[in-house]
């Protein structure tokens, strides 16, 4: 069983990895990029059996800083 965990800062807060790819991408010659959100992926490979309430336990406490940053489970 898989679980792919999406990790996005929340709206409002500065993303100055997203400026630098925006601003990079416009130096490349890619015009019309007006914001860039990065974040993150993580992969979990679960036992059988794992409930989506301790997926969400182990995102609360370790994979997301919830103060900032918002997560979305896929189970894969």
């Amino acid at each position: 069983m898989k679980a792919r965990i999406h990790v996005m800062l929340k709206n409002g807060v500065l993303d100055p990895q997203g400026e630098a790819v925006r601003h990079a991408l416009g130096t490349l010659g890619f015009s019309g990029v007006n914001g860039v959100r990065q974040g993150k992926v993580i992969e979990l490979d679960l036992a059988e059996g794992t409930t989506e309430d301790t997926i969400q336990a182990m995102c609360e406490k370790l994979l997301a800083n919830t103060v900032i940053e918002s997560y979305r489970i896929e189970m894969i």
